[in-house]
């Protein structure tokens, strides 16, 4: 824990930010297996919003590693700090009035439900959206190869075979990505932004 700092605050507020931007800001956090669909529908997602004309910017797990968090593994513990760190980072995106959408398995309810408090200290809007697909289905898929890995022993602590996935009870916007296509899930969750007055002030 960092001692000798204090918060210095700035002379924009919350309140004063959005109505200069035009833009509230929200976080979305797309959780689910690996090969669910996550940065695919974050990607897809992140391009319609910005035609919309909206600030928007995507933070994906993968992407994460090769820069702000290259330094953690994927035990338990690294995996709690991944969330952390980047639940930090998306709260200040969204601070900032940014649709700030996140692609990360996220395994554990305890870690998400850490970030979720960080935004609801901090009075800021946060979305969980549960890119649902059942194991069989992300096994075939398994784009890079990580399940065929897994199961042979090669990958340890790997989501869904030899590490838990627990996941969210009350989320959001729950996808079934077996059942809806990449297009019908930002549709689902566009029409969910709308819905809610998250893309107009």
């Amino acid at each position: 824990m960092s001692t000798n700092i204090t918060f210095h605050p700035g002379s924009v507020d919350g309140q004063e930010r959005i109505a200069l931007t035009g833009q509230r800001g929200v976080t979305i956090w797309l959780t689910g297996l690996s090969a669910s669909g996550k940065s695919t529908i974050a990607c897809a997602l992140e391009q319609h919003l910005l035609h919309l004309h909206k600030f928007v910017y995507r933070l994906d797990g993968d992407n994460i590693r090769f820069g702000l968090n290259k330094d953690l593994s994927f035990d338990e513990k690294s995996r709690n700090e991944n969330i952390r760190r980047i639940g930090e980072v998306a709260k200040l995106f969204t601070d900032a009035s940014c649709i700030t959408i996140t692609a990360f398995i996220s395994p554990y309810r305890v870690d998400r439900d850490l970030v979720k408090d960080l935004h609801r200290k901090a009075s800021l809007p946060f979305l969980e959206v549960f890119i649902d697909a059942p194991l069989s289905v992300v096994e075939e898929r398994d784009p890079k190869g990580l399940y065929k890995k897994a199961r042979a022993g090669e990958i340890k602590d790997f989501t869904g075979i030899s590490a838990p996935y627990e996941a969210p009870e009350n989320a959001n916007i729950h996808i079934k990505t077996d059942e809806t296509d990449v297009e019908g899930s930002v549709r689902i969750i566009t029409e969910y932004l709308a819905a809610n007055s998250y893309l107009a002030l």
